[in-house]
């Protein structure tokens, strides 16, 4: 089994709530995960129809059977969170039962008006390049890395990223779409998903994808909202800092795994993507999520911007630390230029900043250049995300 980051902010919360509820996109290794650390208490997956009915009609006789457990896709007994909070109340147990689930806005719901101050959330993504690194996993080609994504069945079992994509989009997607809402237009849903695909990296214009897709700007929030809360997609949101320029306030968009937005854009193989037109994107993607799983695994909550003025001048990423920004470049090519520094210099006069400038490229190495921290990116993977190398 790979290493998770996430097991320490897991086994944190573990000692100090009595119910640790994991969310994340169905196959990124949540059982795997709390199965290990928890090997001696009782593993009951709600996905099982005759263990459902049992929960649902009888939780009282249900939990005095498993005092402690680790309850799998929890949200679909929604009863036994009212129950949980009744037991952990009087028993006052650190740890006692350990809850996943991947639909995040119906189970954080459902936790926030049962187990509110008594759960603590953690979030599992797909594999990191980082967990991959250090399990020496990682592929020694980007392009592969992109095309591949992290979910741990493509790196621990034969089958292909193109049959594993399929079935998942088939069996999982659509059936948590079921789930959250009324789509009845699957074809259509389809369409909108691998539009979003096309979009990635990109900022968010809700009423163009309505066009392009045929369908309401409303109903496409509401399926935004659901691929959202399936953590297939997350929003960047802009920095609104003033620094005496005109600024863009529409988020930008982009997938938790690289791996699923190539499949969704056709991309058949990693050589397909070495010349691919959303080669940029996917690895702009690829970075920026980096950053945010970084985030989630030690427990802390998003810190990422972006900066762009209505000129056109951006900075990929701002990490907001500790009120210090600090501005990261993302270039897709194996060669840097010196216009690549050309909107960092520009950022740093306008806001003032004396955070060092990084700029993450598609090559290999690491070096100071122009007052610009140069990170390869297997490099990012290997050294880690802190402030200190401005990555």
């Amino acid at each position: 089994m790979i290493h998770r980051s996430l097991s320490a902010t897991i086994q944190r919360l573990a000692k100090g709530f009595p119910v640790v509820v994991l969310t994340g996109p169905r196959q990124s290794g949540k059982t795997t995960l709390v199965k290990a650390l928890f090997p001696d208490k009782p593993y009951i997956s709600l996905e099982n129809p005759d263990t459902r009915l049992f929960a649902n009609e009888d939780p009282r006789g249900f939990l005095a059977r498993y005092p402690e457990a680790i309850f799998d896709e929890v949200q679909r007994a929604p009863e036994l969170l009212s129950y949980i909070q009744g037991i952990v109340d009087e028993q006052r147990t650190a740890g006692c039962y350990i809850l996943t689930g991947s639909q995040n806005f119906t189970l954080s719901r459902q936790v926030s008006q049962s187990l509110a101050g008594r759960a603590g959330m953690a979030q599992l993504l797909p594999l990191s390049g980082r967990e991959l690194a250090t399990a020496e996993m990682l592929s020694t080609s980007l392009d592969r890395w992109l095309f591949t994504g992290g979910y741990p069945a493509l790196h621990d079992t034969a089958v292909t990223p193109s049959d594993w994509f399929s079935s998942y989009v088939a069996t999982y997607l659509e059936r948590d779409v079921r789930d959250l809402t009324s789509v009845r237009d699957l074809i259509t849903f389809q369409r909108f998903v691998r539009l979003c695909a096309a979009r990635t990296g990109q900022l968010l214009n809700l009423s163009s994808l309505a066009t392009d897709c045929g369908i309401a700007q409303s109903t496409a929030t509401a399926w935004l909202s659901i691929l959202e809360a399936s953590y297939i997609v997350f929003r960047l949101t802009p920095h609104f800092a003033n620094f005496g320029k005109r600024l863009v306030k529409a988020p930008k968009l982009y997938f938790h795994d690289t791996g699923l937005a190539a499949f969704l854009l056709g991309i058949q193989t990693p050589e397909q993507l070495a010349t691919h037109s959303s080669r940029g994107a996917l690895f702009e993607t690829m970075v920026v999520s980096e950053y945010l799983r970084e985030r989630w695994n030690r427990g802390a909550v998003s810190n990422l911007y972006f900066w762009r003025d209505s000129s056109g001048n951006e900075v990929d990423l701002l990490l907001d630390e500790a009120g210090t920004l600090h501005p990261i470049e993302i270039k897709s090519g194996q060669t840097v230029a010196t216009d690549m520094f050309k909107t960092l210099k520009k950022w740093q006069t306008i806001s003032g900043s004396t955070a060092e400038p990084c700029l993450i490229f598609g090559g290999e190495e690491a070096y100071l250049r122009s007052g610009v921290c140069v990170t390869g990116w297997r490099e990012l993977m290997q050294s880690g995300y802190s402030s200190d190398t401005s990555a």
